[in-house]
């Protein structure tokens, strides 16, 4: 987990920096923004990084309390859940961005 943590220190002050300047603004505002390409890669980048560093730690805690064939499904599930969140938040930038 040291890499996204590390790369979390960089991107979650990025990303809070860039949308402190669109908060309130009306929708279109934000659509015009978001398709510029630097921050379609923030957002990009932070919604990958975000939700594999979750899976990580997720899977720390699954082994160390889940037991049986209730840890295989649980870090499906976790995995899933995530695969899942990467999937859209890509396809939700992706379709605001072009």
């Amino acid at each position: 987990m040291k890499i996204t943590s590390i790369l979390l220190f960089f991107l979650v002050p990025a990303f809070i920096l860039m949308f402190g300047s669109i908060i309130g603004e009306d929708y279109e505002v934000v659509v015009e923004y978001i398709s510029r390409p630097g921050p379609a890669i923030i957002i990009s980048m932070t919604i990958v990084i975000v939700l594999q560093h979750f899976q990580a730690g997720a899977q720390v805690l699954i082994d160390d309390y889940i037991r049986g064939l209730g840890h295989k499904l649980a870090i499906i599930l976790v995995k899933a859940v995530s695969y899942f969140l990467m999937a859209v938040g890509l396809y939700s930038v992706a379709k605001m961005a072009l």
